[in-house]
């Protein structure tokens, strides 16, 4: 039988009916009670004494489990800090019948450790007996600078949002009010609800929540709300056995398939209660799917906020998200399968090709969504099942020619793009296909990462004010990975190039974000960096400034 390391608890729960919601599967809530459980006796193992939950942050539910199932959730303490820790928390359900697991959630929390009495706390540091516990004890402390610096990157990124008109038109059609999704309930705080300090329990007070979460986003989808992740549950405050709790919830904002809900919390003692002066205790934002009776995934309808309110949550519904997206390479640091192509010189026009469709059908996406705007500058980001794409737009004063031949000609790349170190040509396949070896910085402390691409540039032949630089990573034998670089990889990325006029054009750059090169996208989706807008702005520099001498190209 596997024993819980030191830090570490592990709990199995057998699904029961009481357990589920009205569709026979384990309620978030149910889980949540459970999830915060195991965090605190973890917590509570590497302390020695009480603790109490801080946060449960970026919890995400990848599976769901159903009754007569067994759910299995692994705490471990990855970090301790002066008086907290970062607790990582997975949870796993298995089927009886199979044995098949299946990953159902993962989250992280922090909890403060309670001294007795006058004595001062300071935790002990976390034994490190694996690669993997050094890498999550590496991460913690990234995770951490993410949350201390959240507040500050949320304001900085309203008042960069107020700068810019609404984007929802009064004349548009198919849009909604919020307003039908307001809900409000209140519960009692009885013994059985209390934890082992005699505050409520935050588990419980999580599922309160997450209930009238749901019930909110019912109202705006009629139909089955799934909860998929939540920004944050932010504890501010306790309460304890006599208050009186009142939950909150409305819809802020719609993203395509999804919906973000925002729950307040405010707790009442019998005095407060008969005077009406609450104490703000918790705060959290969940975001939900939704299926139909045949299991398809339903479209929400475009919010429409009226009240000023109404547009303070639908614009911080818009920057929490693009500060999820920045987190997600610190939070999981997901490992992916490589999917570079071999490079075969007998199969090169069908690998050349193949390039450039690959990246015509990342330009025919739809559903981009606008997470900053910048006088020349446009970011679009787009989700599409767990893979982040990207689309920075430029407007530039220059013939769409001139751009075309500046930037599929990769060797003058550093000379704007300070991601790039060095860019040369290895293997000059045709007129419009090179393939080049390139280094860039380190990120995030790691090594220098390198990258072996093939670059396929082609002029539309319908449109030909139309041109395309489609940019992919090879496996070229003859440039094996070295150690003193992390060989990286581009799935698919490229420059789209269109003329507005004889004098001007649009440059569009799009890139389907791998694990491997997020670090250098993450501060700045995240909003604590502004490198995509420094380096677009360079571009657009690079190529208006350039002389007829920059336009004599490699190809």
């Amino acid at each position: 039988m596997e024993r819980a390391a030191a830090g570490a608890v592990h709990m199995s729960q057998a699904i029961q009916p009481a357990h589920a919601n009205s569709r026979g599967e384990l309620s978030a809530g149910q889980l949540l009670k459970w999830i915060d459980a195991a965090a605190c006796l973890a917590a509570e193992k590497h302390a020695g004494v009480s603790c109490v939950t801080a946060s449960v942050d970026d919890i995400q539910f990848e599976e769901t489990a159903r009754v007569g199932q067994v759910i299995t959730i692994k705490a471990k303490v990855t970090r301790a800090f002066s008086t907290s820790m970062e607790i990582s928390i997975k949870v796993i359900v298995q089927d009886m019948f199979t044995g098949i697991e299946k990953l159902v959630s993962v989250a992280f929390s922090t909890f403060v450790a309670k001294p007795v009495g006058e004595e001062k706390i300071h935790l002990k540091p976390v034994t490190l007996l694996t690669e993997q516990d050094h890498v999550e004890h590496n991460l913690a402390s990234e995770r951490r600078k993410v949350r201390l610096q959240h507040e500050d990157t949320f304001q900085n990124l309203m008042k960069e949002s107020s700068k810019f008109d609404d984007p929802i038109c009064d004349e548009e059609e198919g849009t909604v009010s919020t307003r039908g999704t307001s809900v409000q309930s209140i519960e009692l705080v009885l013994p059985p609800h209390a934890n082992h300090h005699g505050n409520t329990f935050g588990g419980q007070i999580m599922a309160w929540m997450e209930m009238v979460a749901t019930i909110s986003a019912s109202r705006l989808c009629r139909a089955h709300p799934l909860l998929k992740s939540v920004d944050m549950f932010k504890f501010r405050g306790p309460s304890t056995v006599g208050d009186r709790l009142v939950f909150n919830a409305i819809v802020n904002n719609t993203f395509q398939t999804c919906v973000e809900v925002g729950v307040r919390v405010e707790a009442f003692d019998c005095q407060e209660w008969s005077e009406g002066r609450g104490r703000h205790i918790n705060s959290a934002f969940l975001i939900y799917n939704a299926v139909d009776d045949k299991e398809g995934l339903v479209t929400f309808p475009r919010t429409k906020p009226r009240s000023k309110d109404d547009f303070r949550r639908y614009r911080g519904a818009i920057a929490r998200k693009r500060i999820r997206l920045g987190r997600k390479y610190v939070i999981f640091h997901k490992e992916e399968v490589p999917r570079c192509i071999h490079w075969d010189i007998s199969n090169q026009v069908s690998l050349s090709d193949g390039n450039v469709e690959a990246f015509k059908k990342l330009v025919a996406k739809s559903g981009w969504e606008v997470t900053s705007a910048v006088e020349k500058i446009k970011i679009y980001t787009l989700e599409e099942h767990d893979i982040l794409y990207v689309w920075v737009e430029k407007h530039v004063e220059k013939p769409a020619h001139w751009a075309y031949h500046l930037l599929s000609d990769f060797t003058k790349r550093p000379l704007w793009d300070h991601h790039y170190v060095s860019c040369e040509v290895i293997d000059g396949v045709s007129e419009d296909d090179q393939i080049y070896y390139i280094t860039c910085p380190i990120a995030n402390g790691n090594k220098p990462k390198d990258l072996v691409v093939l670059v396929s540039r082609r002029r539309h032949l319908k449109d030909s004010n139309t041109y395309m630089v489609a940019v992919k990573s090879v496996i070229l034998p003859s440039v094996p990975p070295s150690p003193q670089y992390m060989r990286s990889e581009i799935t698919c990325a490229g420059f789209l190039i269109h003329a507005t006029s004889s004098s001007s054009c649009t440059v569009s750059y799009f890139n389907q974000i791998s694990a491997s090169i997020l670090p250098y996208f993450a501060g700045n989706l995240g909003g604590w960096s502004k490198s995509i807008e420094e380096t677009a702005a360079s571009c657009i520099q690079f190529i208006e400034n350039a002389t007829d001498d920059g336009l004599i190209s490699t190809f």
